[in-house]
C-alpha cells in the first residue's frame, strides 16, 4: 500500500526516469502527441484546446501547439498565479508574442482573452492506470479541474513517457484523476476503481 510518504521518492524516481530518455525518443513522442492531438480533440468534441508550454525534459509541446491551431482549434496556454489559485488559460496562436511568466514559464500576453478549456493535455511527473497523477507538487492542475469540472464536463489527457508510471500513486480526496494518460507507447484510459 502506497502512502502519501511516498509521493518525494515517485517524484524523484520519476524525474530520474524522464531526464534518461534518449533525443531519438523524445523527439518521436513530439511528434506522437502532435498527430495524436488534433485526433483527440476531435474525437471528444473539444473546441478550446489547452496544452502546456513544455519546460526542461518535458515532453516537446510546441509541435501539439502548432498542430492544434493548424487543425482549427482555439489553443488556450495556463498561466500560472499566486499559489492556491487555479490556473488562467488565455489563448494562443502560433507566432504570439510570450512573456515570461511565474515560475519562469512563457505565457501569453495577459491581453489575451480568458478561455475555458474543453479538453487540456496536462504534464506529470508520475502516473497511475486508475489517473492519478504527481505534479510538482503546488496542485495547480487539481484545483483547476476540480474548476473547469464544476462548470461542465472537460477531459483531462496526462502527457508522459511509459518509465514514468508506477503501481498505484496515493492519492487525496482534493485530486482530480485524468481520463486518459498518452505515453510513447499507448493511451491509456484511466481504470475505474473499485
Amino acid at each position: 500500500m502506497t502512502t502519501l510518504l511516498d509521493k518525494p521518492a515517485m517524484r524523484a524516481a520519476s524525474l530520474a526516469a524522464r531526464s534518461a530518455v534518449t533525443t531519438e525518443v523524445a523527439a518521436d513522442f513530439a511528434t506522437r502527441l502532435a498527430d495524436m492531438g488534433p485526433a483527440l480533440a476531435r474525437e471528444h468534441n473539444a473546441k478550446v484546446v489547452s496544452a502546456y508550454w513544455s519546460i526542461g525534459d518535458e515532453i516537446l509541446t510546441l509541435p501539439l501547439l502548432e498542430a492544434l491551431a493548424a487543425a482549427g482549434f482555439t489553443v488556450a496556454l495556463p498561466v500560472t498565479g499566486r499559489i492556491g489559485e487555479p490556473l488562467v488559460f488565455r489563448q494562443w496562436k502560433p507566432g504570439d508574442d510570450m512573456m515570461i511568466g511565474r515560475l519562469n514559464i512563457p505565457s501569453p500576453n495577459p491581453a489575451e482573452p480568458v478561455l475555458m478549456p474543453d479538453l487540456l493535455f496536462v504534464p506529470l511527473i508520475t502516473f497511475d492506470r486508475r489517473g492519478h497523477r504527481i505534479g510538482y507538487g503546488a496542485g495547480f492542475y487539481d484545483r483547476s479541474l476540480a474548476a473547469l469540472r464544476a462548470e461542465k464536463t472537460v477531459v483531462a489527457i496526462g502527457v508522459g513517457y511509459a518509465a514514468q508510471e508506477v503501481p498505484s500513486v496515493p492519492s487525496e480526496p482534493h485530486d482530480q484523476a485524468l481520463d486518459f494518460v498518452l505515453t510513447e507507447r499507448e493511451l491509456i484510459a484511466s481504470a475505474t476503481e473499485a
